[in-house]
């Protein structure tokens, strides 16, 4: 199907195509498994709502969540920058939520009641930089702008930094929201800003800032998944018929954001997640999405665990990470289930 098409059609139709997609399976994605299954113990399912495309999948999932079995469907809005996410998943505010995986590391490794459950997507962050930087070596001693301290942002850069010899706090950071980085940047009041999407593609149609990291195109971070489904322990292990439901949905979501990506960005806009269909398609399209089935989650925790141990932000080992924070038992049976 053309991408062309789906741009012109209109909200009814993005919507219903959308809940076709689930049910008569005009993707292949059919139902058949999960009409054979159990109800979910709860009708209830809470996810996160960021300002931004990192967590598209899950968007795109709300109907197919309804097909689910889900009649109550939240998305817990969540400031910029994702300040609070952990702390909710951990309390159980949020049931199940996308999210970045090396911060989810840091959360595991303090303790937190969250349990990792699929992979998703790889390649959602991109280091934007003035002039005045080259290369990933060039940022001792420079400026760079995060939403807050101790963050994704931060933790992914502190990775990036160890991996070409600099120590994470070489680095001068300073806190500030993501919408004012395009005039940070463009004065030189920073020198550098990881983004996520659709920040970077924001930049590019403005003409600032160049790209010297990307990580869908950068070993060995384009090789891991960038953003992993975790759950909040307690919902995973009360309600496990719902969480292999709720994830089903995401990871069929996911497929439709990577083969039909103007189908998922129009459906977006029309609920209200971006405002612009151009920038959200564009997202969509840079993103590696469709990935899920390729990789191994548990390669990616160990990754980050490694270099966050390397850098002195997390205690445990990886194998105790990923004793104490994994439960791939549903994307095992979705990996033999979904069979497209």
């Amino acid at each position: 199907m053309n991408d062309r098409i789906y741009s012109t059609w209109t909200r009814r139709q993005v919507l219903e195509r959308l809940s076709v997609a689930g049910c008569a399976g005009v993707f292949g994605l059919g139902t058949r498994p999960a009409a054979a299954e159990p109800p979910p113990e709860t009708t209830r399912i809470r996810l996160v709502k960021i300002p931004g495309l990192c967590l598209a999948p899950q968007y795109v999932a709300e109907e197919l969540l309804r097909i689910e079995g889900f009649t109550d469907i939240q998305y817990v809005s969540i400031p910029e920058g994702g300040v609070g996410v952990y702390p909710r998943l951990g309390k159980g505010d949020i049931d199940i939520t996308q999210w970045f995986a090396a911060p989810f590391v840091r959360e595991v490794d303090r303790g937190a009641p969250i349990l990792f459950l699929s992979g998703v997507h790889v390649g959602c962050f991109e280091l934007i930089v003035t002039e005045s930087v080259r290369t990933v070596s060039d940022l001792k001693g420079k400026t760079l702008a995060v939403p807050w301290f101790g963050g994704g942002p931060q933790t992914f850069i502190a990775t990036i930094l160890s991996y070409v010899g600099l120590d994470p706090n070489d680095v001068n950071y300073v806190v500030r929201k993501g919408s004012e980085t395009p005039q940070l940047l463009a004065s030189g009041e920073v020198d550098a800003y990881l983004g996520f999407p659709p920040m970077p593609q924001l930049l590019r149609a403005k003409g600032i800032g160049r790209v010297i990291f990307n990580s869908a195109e950068d070993p060995p971070w384009s090789n891991f998944f960038c953003c992993l489904v975790a759950g909040n322990r307690e919902f995973v292990n009360k309600n496990p018929v719902a969480t292999k439901r709720a994830l089903r949905a995401i990871l069929k979501a996911d497929r439709i954001c990577a083969e039909q990506p103007a189908l998922a960005a129009q459906s977006m806009v029309d609920r209200g997640f971006i405002g612009d269909y151009e920038i959200a398609l564009q997202s969509l399209r840079d993103v590696p999405y469709g990935r899920w089935r390729e990789l191994d989650p548990e390669d990616t925790v160990r990754f980050y665990a490694l270099r966050l141990r390397d850098v002195g932000l997390i205690k445990n080992t990886p194998k105790t990470i990923i004793a104490q924070g994994t439960d791939w038992r549903f994307l095992n049976e979705l990996r033999r289930e979904l069979k497209v």
